[in-house]
């Protein structure tokens, strides 16, 4: 059935360049101007959150932008309470647009009595009202079946792909990827089969929570320019690591592409002080000024992607076709070209 009204995008506090910049790119698409739903959202002197919508949203097409990253749970109440307001004021479709979906890590029991805190979330978000999820890289694929309405999890690796084609031009041979853990390797396998390269594994162990004993390369990195490839970096430790490790079992060069760069702590002085030639993150957390000054911090837009998702959810076309890295080279034009 074809959309009657115009998607209306209004967006928390969390990431206001990137949902300024998912607006300016479906301006582009659609031609004509799409801007942001006036709100206001701020806290009592007691940080309880209050949201005000300024505008009629009677019937409309919602789609609220907001990561819910650092400070996870005033991120997360931002985005609850916003779809409390537009609920009650009679929006027709309500889809959370949420680049960076906190709490992903605590997807199952990893021990006695601990809890399941994403299917809580998950829960949370459904009772206020959510329609449906869009979202990048789930840190675990069942996170998808903790919800009860359609969600849509893009995929950072067709943009990474891109990415590394233009920035790699004429060394494509030379490279590796590699996947930090053995649980993140069907993310490298991914990304490895999209630029045809090899895979290898660094191997790691713990002696406890926090501590790493010991790494392993699982695959013959020498001579190769390694690219380690992740969902999450915080604080950056085991990522170093993993990046001396190869090093010293005779890689060239060491670069890493993770989606959230969540970068807490010491991450950044690890990241500068570290033998990474260059770590490439998405924009789905906004990048704080100590990231941004970082001489060997890389940031890619998600902005085209994500408008162009908000647009097929509008208009009921397929969104899995942005998983395909030759419909993302029009998407992404003038930033990547191809030869």
């Amino acid at each position: 059935m074809a959309a009657v009204t115009e998607p209306k995008l209004i967006a928390g506090n969390a990431n206001t360049p990137l949902a300024k910049a998912i607006a300016r790119r479906m301006s582009m698409h659609r031609g004509m101007s799409v801007n942001l739903v006036e709100a206001r959202v701020e806290r009592f002197n007691d940080q309880e959150i209050f949201v005000e919508v300024f505008e009629n949203v009677r019937g409309e097409d919602m789609y609220v932008i907001q990561s819910t990253s650092n400070p996870a749970n005033d991120n997360l109440m931002e985005l609850l309470i916003m779809t409390d307001a537009l609920r009650r004021s009679s929006a027709a479709r309500i889809t959370a647009v949420i680049p960076y979906f906190g709490y992903a890590r605590q997807d199952r029991r990893s021990k006695a009595r601990t809890p399941i805190t994403a299917k809580l979330v998950a829960n949370m978000i459904e009772t206020a009202g959510v329609d449906r999820i869009l979202t990048l890289d789930l840190h675990a694929a069942q996170i998808q079946g903790f919800f009860d309405i359609p969600v849509d999890n893009l995929y950072a690796s067709p943009v990474f792909a891109l990415d590394i084609e233009h920035n790699f031009k004429g060394q494509m041979d030379d490279l590796m990827v590699i996947s930090p853990d053995v649980g993140g390797v069907a993310r490298a396998r991914e990304l490895a089969k999209r630029i045809n390269a090899p895979l290898a594994i660094v191997d790691k162990r713990r002696e406890k929570a926090g501590e790493i004993a010991g790494m392993t390369v699982i695959g013959d990195v020498k001579g190769r320019k390694c690219i380690i490839v992740d969902d999450i970096c915080d604080t950056a430790g085991t990522l170093c690591k993993a990046a001396e490790t190869l090093m010293e079992a005779g890689a060239v060069e060491v670069h890493s592409y993770i989606t959230h760069g969540v970068l807490s702590g010491p991450a950044v002085e690890r990241v500068q002080n570290s033998v990474m030639k260059s770590l490439v993150i998405t924009d789905s957390i906004e990048a704080t000024d100590h990231v941004k000054a970082a001489k060997n911090i890389r940031i890619v837009p998600m902005a085209p992607m994500f408008a162009q998702a908000i647009l097929n959810i509008w208009g009921g076309m397929s969104v899995s076709s942005l998983f395909e890295t030759d419909t993302l080279v029009p998407i992404y034009e003038g930033l990547y070209q191809r030869s």
